[in-house]
């Protein structure tokens, strides 16, 4: 199929609240465009995720929006996701713009300047339009948050610059379905409820003719019909975004503990672990148990501890020092078990952490785990790298792996 056009068509997908599958939608849409021959790109203007990737120019995005593009059968690239929200506690963000860490900002200032960030959206989105047959747009939360529809620079406002129509979906399995979709609308402005042109009943289970005349009264009620009832699924994988994500994974085990895997894998629950969907490929083997560990009681004796990454690595070594683990990690190193440390778990693991301009927190300098004869020094740049890599020497967990390719990428603000 070929499309001549100058700017691309759009479809904006946005939900009643977080975690209803939007990502998942837009990931969906973008792989059926591409099968239908058309060019087609995600764009989320602004996300707030602790998962991110790098470009292959190198600079820093969403996760999801770069899993999107692989759906799509495109490279990601910034204008994508052309702003960054990258939490570092309950009240402060990483800003990143364009793929570049600008500051770390309050909620209060970040919502203070996003009148200046509007400009950055709309070019972005123009951008992949004049590139792009088809641009499948994602918005984030719920536009129904009235308190900061001022500050709104990632739903309705986007739906309304880009004439969008907007799919509208709701998670069932939740409950209140019906009244999050009426609610919804209502709370939107008479602009607003005219650019949603239907509902997307998403998560369901059970038997569709119990459901159907639920869907015509709600079709009634707001004149939007519904045009797709998604079933619940458990074998399709796309990053999560946020800490949503970790409500499945906040008991201390997956499965049952009274069997014994083949491997027991033990990851440590930081406060503000980042890129945690690394481990989903281990979560999907059938023979292997992978527990999020927050507590001395639940490492037990594992056969493999992972430390991963983190958005605040001073700050999280200080919380596995409150929590015990620290020492207890070390106790299960000295009894053998094998330690893997990914990003700042791996900075955690050296000798002594070095902040001297105080990047990432007011401590000057931490001592590591000492598992490493290695010292991280922070920097004020970030560094953003697709890299390739090569195992040199198959020994340990490595034993059948050398000279195996290894391919990936760095995003950190250490140098080790």
């Amino acid at each position: 199929m070929t499309v001549n056009q100058t700017r691309a068509r759009v479809i904006m997908v946005q939900g009643t609240a977080s975690g209803v599958g939007k990502s998942v939608l837009v990931t969906a849409l973008c792989r059926i465009f591409a099968q239908e021959g058309l060019r087609v790109a995600p764009f989320k203007a602004q996300n707030m995720s602790l998962n991110s990737a790098v470009t292959p120019d190198g600079l820093e995005i969403g996760r999801a929006q770069a899993v999107q593009a692989e759906a799509a059968g495109v490279p990601p690239t910034v204008e994508m996701n052309p702003i960054l929200l990258k939490p570092e506690a309950d009240d402060r963000s990483q800003v990143v713009v364009m793929g570049k860490s600008l500051d770390t900002a309050s909620a209060r200032d970040y919502y203070a300047r996003r009148t200046d960030l509007w400009p950055v959206v709309t070019e972005a989105l123009d951008t992949l339009r004049a590139q792009y047959d088809v641009v499948v747009i994602e918005g984030a939360g719920s536009p129904a948050e009235i308190n900061l529809r001022e500050h709104d620079i990632v739903n309705m406002r986007v739906a309304l610059y880009a004439k969008a129509p907007v799919l509208l979906v709701a998670d069932i399995d939740r409950g209140g379905v019906f009244a999050s979709l009426v609610g919804t609308m209502t709370l939107l402005t008479p602009e607003e409820r005219e650019m949603v042109k239907a509902f997307v009943i998403n998560k369901f289970r059970g038997e569709m003719a119990l459901l159907q005349s639920g869907l015509e009264m709600l079709s009634m009620r707001t004149g939007v019909p519904v045009t797709g009832v998604i079933p619940y699924f458990n074998d399709i994988y796309v990053p999560e975004e946020d800490s949503l994500g970790l409500e499945t994974l906040a008991h201390d085990s997956d499965g049952d503990t009274n069997s014994r895997p083949l491997l027991d894998i033990a990851v440590i629950g930081l406060p503000h672990m980042a890129n945690f969907d690394d481990f989903d490929p281990l979560r999907r083997e059938p023979a292997v148990r992978l527990r999020y560990v927050r507590t001395t009681s639940a490492l037990r004796e594992p056969d493999l501890v992972i430390l991963p990454g983190t958005k605040t690595t001073m700050s999280d070594l200080e919380w596995l020092r409150r929590q015990g683990l620290a020492t207890a990690i070390i106790a299960r190193h000295g009894a053998g078990t094998p330690v893997i440390g990914v990003c700042g778990g791996y900075q955690m693991l050296g000798e002594t952490i070095l902040d001297p301009n105080k990047v990432e927190s007011d401590q000057p300098e931490a001592r590591g785990l000492g598992l490493l004869p290695v010292i991280t020094s922070f920097a004020s740049e970030k560094v953003t790298h697709q890299v390739r890599a090569e195992v040199m020497t198959g020994i340990g967990l490595l034993a059948d792996a050398s000279d195996a390719p290894v391919y990936g990428y760095e995003i950190h603000m250490g140098r080790t």
